[in-house]
């Protein structure tokens, strides 16, 4: 199918990460990994002579962000954002926002109750000329709008 000519075209390597509604911006990073969604799905079947089943849908799963870069100035704003929240609990959301080539945002992933679970920057050896790479994992409860209404 053809894209039309009105359609912005996201770059993967153009996003950034911003956490509990704007107060703290941790900045562009090079990879993410789990933006991923997937559903259980719940099988019925009538104990009658026909063969037909219903499904309905079961739990949501969502998979853990997990976010790369090199090492650089805005790590040290992760490591403000760990200090301020790591053992706080309460509702920190956060998002991943991807941008076109002009800067312009394309979509954006809003995260639901965001908690670290793990951050790393890779060991550092002077023997070697390898960039220091910072690691983020985030688990989070969702950023589809999938929440039961009864009634």
């Amino acid at each position: 199918m053809a894209i039309g000519a009105e359609a912005r075209i996201a770059m993967a390597n153009r996003f950034e990460v911003i956490m509990d509604h704007g107060a703290h911006n941790l900045g562009s990073w090079s990879k993410v990994q789990g933006l991923d969604v997937s559903w259980d799905v719940v099988e019925y079947r009538a104990g009658d002579a026909g063969n037909d089943r219903w499904y309905f849908p079961g739990n949501t799963k969502y998979q853990t962000i997990k976010l790369e870069r090199a090492a650089c100035q805005d790590s040290q704003k992760v490591r403000d954002w760990l200090s301020a929240t790591s053992f706080k609990h309460g509702n920190h959301g956060g998002s991943v926002v991807l941008f076109d080539a002009n800067g312009a945002r394309v979509m954006e992933w809003e995260l639901r109750d965001v908690m670290p679970a793990k951050w790393s920057i890779a060991g550092f050896e002077a023997m070697q000329s390898k960039v220091a790479l910072e690691t983020l994992e985030l688990v989070h409860r969702g950023f589809l709008d999938d929440q039961i209404q009864l009634g």
